[in-house]
């Protein structure tokens, strides 16, 4: 349980403590300067020692990461971040460690390093930026780009259909996912503090604006004049309303989960659903995560938290028991041990 036994500070931090020196290196009006502006205030809001945090990250623009926090860092290769935070993770538990990485590094060439590590619940968290383009190699599509999409590598549209984050996190046995967008560095800051606090996995998928080669790519859900209706933004125990006039809801219907206006057809404040982001099912998550517009909103926030064993903890029990109670104890002891013979 790492937020709880990672050493503390009695300093009281801020957000300059955590940027570093270096010049940011993104293109002006780039999604990844808010989300390094919420990261930055969230923080000194965990309250760990500025020294316990580890920022590890692989290829791309968002693997930039690192230099841009001032804290340890690790820029590591394509696709490899979650397998080298796996093992800083693993030999060093008083390190918090933060992955950042992108929609092409975790999901095509680290795609098997992603599902597995969250399916082991290695206890560290995964920002990732989705940005449904390959930035930094200029252009090219990639596992999350829409459906014809045209790119420098796709001259006549995709043919490829794409990943939804979250099945693809809850299919992996994920325990925390969760979504935010990068025009509200305040709501991602306060999600980013949920996923702190989790023990296991976090993933958060940061929808991220590309305004270069894929500049408007969450248009559907960041314009002004769709965002209201086109956002749910979930909050645990509370009704999952939307809508500019507050008055749509999600209902579970026969067939899965409706739209539903509260006062037509019958449809009343208690036909919606409550988010209850801790169930351990995941079957709604799992339609929480897939809703996207135009017959649904889609989900923001922590959509799911639950507990469970993490990699760590088991891997650490296992270690003292076999030192409790093998007979080997050093190195001479597995040398003279099994089938053994003088020459």
């Amino acid at each position: 349980m790492s937020y709880k036994t990672i050493e503390r500070t009695t300093e009281q931090l801020s957000k300059e403590d955590f940027a570093s020196d270096q010049m940011v290196r993104w293109c002006p009006g780039c999604g990844n300067h808010a989300i390094l502006l919420a990261v930055e205030n969230v923080f000194p809001m965990i309250g760990y020692k500025k020294e316990n945090f580890c920022v590890v990250s692989g290829i791309g623009c968002s693997s930039r990461f690192p230099y841009y926090m001032n804290t340890y860092g690790f820029h590591s290769i394509h696709g490899r971040a979650n397998a080298i935070a796996t093992g800083i993770r693993l030999f060093n538990r008083g390190l918090s460690v933060w992955i950042a990485t992108g929609d092409g590094d975790s999901l095509a060439i680290g795609g098997n390093h992603f599902i597995h590590i969250i399916r082991r619940n290695l206890d560290v968290n995964i920002m990732l930026f989705n940005n449904e383009i390959y930035g930094l190699t200029k252009g090219q599509y990639s596992p999350t780009s829409k459906m014809g999409k045209i790119t420098k590598s796709s001259p006549q549209g995709t043919i490829e259909h794409p990943f939804t984050i979250g099945e693809l996190v809850l299919g992996a046995q994920g325990t925390f996912f969760a979504r935010v967008i990068d025009n509200n560095p305040k709501f991602i800051s306060e999600v980013m503090l949920e996923a702190a606090k989790h023990d296991g996995t976090s993933v958060v998928e940061m929808l991220q604006n590309c305004v270069i080669f894929n500049d408007g790519t969450h248009e559907e859900v960041t314009a002004k004049d769709k965002r209201d209706d086109n956002q749910l933004i979930l909050k645990h125990g509370e009704k999952m309303i939307f809508g500019k006039e507050k008055n749509k809801g999600i209902k579970l219907g026969v067939h899965g989960l409706e739209v539903i206006t509260i006062g037509e057809d019958g449809n009343t404040i208690d036909d919606v659903l409550v988010h209850d982001m801790y169930r351990k099912d995941p079957g709604i998550h799992l339609m929480l995560a897939k809703m996207k517009p135009s017959r649904f909103p889609i989900a923001l926030g922590v959509i799911r938290s639950v507990d469970y064993n993490t990699y760590d903890e088991l891997l650490e029990k296992q270690i003292k028991d076999a030192q409790e109670n093998s007979k080997i104890k050093c190195a001479d002891d597995l040398l003279n041990s099994g089938d053994t013979w003088e020459v």
